[in-house]
């Protein structure tokens, strides 16, 4: 059976992955206005904001594989749902591709959340 700590960051990989296609798919669309962010001119700081928040799932790919049981199960449990309501929060957004990835993202939090809540420190 696998470990887990893989289904948990593969999760969390895949969740990362998701975020970076709506991402390419909003430039291609010709969705994203340069120097701006929900449409109003961004500063560095906000940039940087950006950056830490979508960091998150690629901090979590590897704290899924190094922190000790029952910490990371509960740190997943926690850092899905606030993507949860994250996420929740932006919706609706113009473009259906972007609302079919939130919705993708969701089940995939949803998965982080599931496999994370069925943890025991057997398996």
């Amino acid at each position: 059976m696998v470990d887990v700590r893989i289904i948990l960051s593969a999760l969390w990989g895949s969740l990362m992955l998701v975020y970076l296609l709506g991402d390419v798919l909003r430039i291609f669309a010709g969705d994203y206005k340069v120097g701006e962010l929900a449409g109003v001119p961004a500063s560095q700081w906000m940039w940087v904001a950006v950056a830490a928040c979508m960091l998150t799932p690629i901090v979590m790919i590897v704290l899924s594989l190094v922190v000790p049981y029952p910490a990371i199960r509960w740190v997943c449990i926690v850092a899905a749902a606030v993507w949860i309501v994250f996420n929740l929060m932006g919706l609706p957004y113009p473009g259906a591709y972007d609302n079919f990835l939130i919705v993708v993202s969701l089940v995939v939090c949803g998965a982080i959340i599931w496999y994370a809540w069925q943890w025991t420190a057997v398996g």
